[in-house]
């Protein structure tokens, strides 16, 4: 994920006020920190977290994840909890009031694409789920970087699943956006290896 970092000259962990190592782009904004410590990287199996997980990753492209959890309240708001049956029936009278609004990220495509991708998560019901498809594509190992630098932004699961998702229609997909997916889902663990919250998520060891 592009975060707004301040991070450390080596890239390695940063310790805290309060004494506990973190990857660097946890610090900045008590946002980050929080979002950090309590929700990153833990799993997530629900349809809805896993559909306004998606959406997020989509319209958080070219932009800072702090942008995005600024207006996350107001996305979740407009977007009915992102509940895909209710998005999946808006039609041009929503996407013409969400471009209006200033307390989420206007963009014509990537609501567009949000709406689509809710029709094709109920599809994927009949084929087991979101769930089942997303988690299908967990890798067999996790990285264990020691610094940023070593840190993937994608890797052949996400290009994988990428494929996977737009051949049943999904849109704003790509590999990176899936990669950031598969980290805020726990289904990688890119906590650096020093971060108290490496192995957080009980997926995989440290």
């Amino acid at each position: 994920m592009d975060d707004e970092t301040q991070a450390s000259p080596s890239g390695a962990a940063v310790i805290g006020d309060d004494g506990l190592a973190r990857t660097p782009w946890a610090y900045g904004d008590a946002m980050l920190l929080d979002y950090y410590d309590s929700e990153w990287g833990l799993p997530i199996h629900d349809e809805a977290g896993l559909f306004e997980r998606m959406s997020l990753e989509g319209f958080q492209a070219g932009l800072s994840w702090l942008t995005i959890l600024k207006k996350r309240d107001r996305f979740r708001e407009v977007f009915a909890g992102f509940d895909p049956d209710a998005v999946a029936r808006f039609g041009e009278a929503e996407v013409d009031t969400l471009l209006t609004d200033p307390g989420i990220i206007r963009h014509r495509g990537k609501i567009g694409a949000c709406i689509n991708n809710a029709a094709r998560v109920i599809e994927l019901r009949e084929d087991g789920g979101l769930d089942a498809f997303l988690w299908s594509f967990q890798p067999e190992q996790t990285p264990r970087p020691r610094a940023v630098a070593e840190i993937p932004t994608t890797g052949p699961e996400s290009v994988a699943l990428s494929k996977a998702l737009k051949k049943r229609g999904f849109r704003f997909v790509g590999p990176t956006t899936m990669y950031a997916l598969m980290e805020a889902i726990g289904m990688v663990d890119t906590h650096l290896l020093d971060s108290h919250r490496r192995g957080a998520s009980g997926v995989w060891s440290e």
